[in-house]
């Protein structure tokens, strides 16, 4: 991501190189949450890689505001007639990542963050800045920096914070009334009668953004106010979201208000990085293991297929069953989307995504180790990582994990850590709920353990294991499965191994051109506007389409895995989203069958007794989605039975 878009905005990219929080010109919108977004995904990016030049962007975006505080205690460049809170939300959670990634931050960042609690504080006393619905829906992210100032940092100000949480609860949306059944939406909103639209109350809890953010709302206010009824009420959020509205790949269907499980709709790239951080949260709040399966599943599908392997472009939003990308013509297939909505580009259909999308990875990274009790370390989302950190019983760590995982070269995953501590301590290790069979093989100096999944079962909750190790040593944890589907209704399935996706791999053919124009305007962001020779190389628009049919329906019972990785070290390529680059797929027997476009995008499955093979049955092939950029990962079924 350094090496792409996302590290390279704010050389070129006017909502973040000029934008109004630092004296410039350029804003997308009213609620000036340009920078702030930004901000909330390069700190955690710059500080994983302790990357120098990101560093320094960061750094000088947050003298430039702190240096410009108004007087009052404001952040921003607004005037007092003109403020609304929303877009100090994720200005907050960046400053917050900040003085967590360096302490030395501290002393530059804690006041400036305490003077605009005060203002905030009285703003919602005195009912200002608090109109717009944006605010009064996402509100739960300010109240998780409240709580990290209360915590950490509480400046003998501490009855002040509690209030500003209790005061931005109690005038914000109620999500756990929406998470009850007599009001929930769970049938497909293009079916509600009268429709929902923008002005509709119910809008800002099925708007898709909101929804991925609101998803951690309960969980929050419960730490706060300990009404365990929050916890219960969040679970059905979530379950509810992700049942009725969610897409095969871990995020959200909706472009950009839910609609419903249709893979013909689309998924906003913001939704899946907020889809991400909820769940990160709620695992690491409530311990549920499904919320961290979820978490991943989003991270290691919904988000790479949005972007070109090279990082340089991404979507507005992706169809799950997507087998062309370019700017469309025509009737329009979405909700709230424009033609350009599924081209790969720097800021396609609207620039919202461009600078929310780099939180991402980033704060998947800083959520996948986590303390537990007083001397525990947990791997909670699964992937390669290195984390140095002191518990609170005072043991110092020092642990390397160095996987494959999601990718796997065999037909398990392997994990293995190597470690150093001061003293003896736990550590934690997750199972996720799709296993079949695992094994683990611990030495710790002159200690050795070994443990299978037929004597050594997880936590039935979190599915964690526990691993009692002393100061030195290494452990080899290896995940067995097999390829497993989903139905996702009328005879269709998604198809899985581990936590990857595997979709119907169409070919592809890009045209791509490089980028001239950039979407920056604040009355029609649309209208592009030229950024004369600043526009990098490497950014690009891409005009993809199939090379092969996509109108395939498949046997299920024909469905096999296969491993191809050539290299001697079993290194994985890189970039590792690029087609064919993964060294896993899955074949199966299909056919082609009548299935006609709709509004210039392939139409929902025909039903079940409408599947006819057109021509010979032949072998096809799934890749992980995120590979595909061009892809059908919600497949219709067929019995082709056995040698036809």
């Amino acid at each position: 991501m350094s090496n792409g878009l996302a590290g390279h905005e704010h050389d070129f990219y006017p909502v973040v190189s000029d934008s109004v929080w630092l004296g410039g010109s350029s804003e997308y919108s009213p609620l000036n949450e340009g920078i702030p977004y930004w901000l909330n995904g390069l700190v955690p990016l710059a500080y994983a890689l302790d990357d120098d030049r990101l560093k320094a962007q960061t750094d000088s975006v947050v003298d430039y505001i702190l240096d410009n505080q108004q007087n009052d205690g404001w952040l921003g460049p607004e005037q007092s007639a003109n403020r609304d809170i929303w877009g100090r939300f994720p200005l907050c959670l960046g400053l917050m990542q900040l003085v967590e990634a360096d302490e030395s931050k501290a002393t530059q960042v804690l006041p400036a963050m305490h003077k605009f609690v005060f203002l905030m504080h009285r703003m919602l006393v005195e009912s200002i800045g608090y109109e717009q619905f944006w605010g009064r829906v996402r509100y739960p992210d300010m109240i998780i920096v409240l709580q990290w100032l209360y915590e950490n940092h509480p400046a003998n100000n501490a009855h002040i914070l509690l209030e500003t949480m209790s005061l931005l609860n109690s005038r914000g949306s109620r999500w756990t009334e929406y998470y009850n059944r007599d009001r929930y939406i769970f049938k497909d909103l293009d079916t509600v009668r009268p429709p929902i639209t923008g002005d509709s109350p119910v809008f800002r809890y099925v708007h898709a953004v909101n929804a991925a953010q609101g998803m951690k709302a309960g969980a929050v206010i419960y730490r706060f106010n300990n009404d365990a009824s929050l916890l219960d009420s969040t679970r059905n959020g979530v379950n509810w979201t992700l049942t009725y509205h969610g897409d095969p790949a871990g995020a959200i269907v909706g472009d950009e208000r839910e609609s419903g499980l249709a893979p013909n709709r689309g998924t906003e790239l913001c939704t899946a990085v907020e889809t991400m951080y909820s769940l990160s949260y709620l695992y690491q709040a409530m311990g549920d293991n499904g919320f961290a399966d979820h978490c991943e599943r989003a991270a290691f599908n919904a988000l790479p297929v949005m972007f070109t392997s090279d990082l340089w472009a991404h979507q507005y939003i992706v169809l799950p069953n997507q087998p062309f990308s370019y700017s469309l013509s025509g009737p329009n297939p979405f909700w709230n989307t424009h033609d350009q909505s599924i081209l790969y580009g720097i800021a396609p259909n609207y620039p919202c995504c461009t600078v929310n999308m780099p939180q991402g990875l980033p704060k998947f990274l800083s959520g996948s180790f986590v303390r537990v009790g007083a001397n525990g370390l947990g791997h909670a989302l699964l992937s390669p990582g290195r984390v140095t950190t002191t518990l609170p019983s005072g043991t110092h760590i020092s642990l390397t994990c160095n996987t494959t995982y999601p990718f796997t070269i065999t037909s398990h995953y392997t994990f293995h850590y190597t470690f150093t501590a001061s003293g003896p301590f736990t550590l934690y290790l997750r199972v996720p709920s799709w296993w079949e069979f695992y094994t683990i093989a611990a030495s710790s100096e002159s200690a050795t353990q070994t443990y299978t999944s037929d004597t050594y079962l997880p936590d039935p909750h979190t599915g964690m294991l526990s691993l009692d190790l002393l100061h030195t040593g290494h452990v080899t944890y290896t995940l067995y499965t097999t390829i497993r589907t989903e139905a996702r209704g009328n005879h269709t399935i998604s198809v899985y191994h581990g936590a990857l996706l595997y979709a119907l791999d169409v070919g592809f053919s890009d045209a791509s051109t490089a980028s001239t124009t950039i979407s920056t305007s604040p009355s029609d962001p649309l209208a592009n506007a030229t950024v004369a020779g600043k526009i990098p190389a490497q950014a690009h628009d891409h005009h993809i389409v199939n090379t092969k049919p996509w109108n395939i329906a498949i046997d299920p019972a024909t469905l096999k895995y296969h491993t191809d990785n050539t290299s001697p070290s079993h290194a994985l390529p890189n970039p590792i989203w690029a087609y064919e680059a993964p060294p896993s797929y899955i074949t199966a027997r299909g056919c082609e069958i009548d299935w006609p476009l709709e509004k210039q995008v392939p139409a929902p499955p025909p039903p079940r007794g409408q599947r006819k093979c057109k021509g010979e049955v032949k072998e096809v092939v799934l890749r992980p989605y995120g590979s595909l950029k061009v892809h059908m990962a919600v497949l219709p079924t067929v019995e082709l039975g056995a040698g036809v």
